[in-house]
C-alpha cells in the first residue's frame, strides 16, 4: 500500500489564515480613511442643504 500524507485541516487553516489577514487590512483601511471617506459625505450634505435653502441652484 502507499503511505499519502493526512493534511485534511491544513487547507482550512490556510484559509482562515489568509480571511485573518485580509481581514486587518481591511480594518487597517477604514481606520485610516474612515475619516476622509466621512467629511466627503459631510461637505456634500453641507452644500446641498445650504445651496437649497439659499436660493441657489436647486431652485
Amino acid at each position: 500500500m502507499l503511505f499519502l500524507p493526512q493534511e485534511e485541516g491544513q487547507g482550512l487553516v490556510e484559509y482562515a489564515l489568509i480571511l485573518v489577514l485580509v481581514a486587518i487590512v481591511v480594518i487597517a483601511i477604514l481606520l485610516l480613511l474612515g475619516p476622509v471617506v466621512g467629511n466627503v459625505f459631510s461637505n456634500i450634505v453641507f452644500v446641498m442643504t445650504h445651496t437649497r435653502t439659499s436660493g441657489g441652484l436647486w431652485q
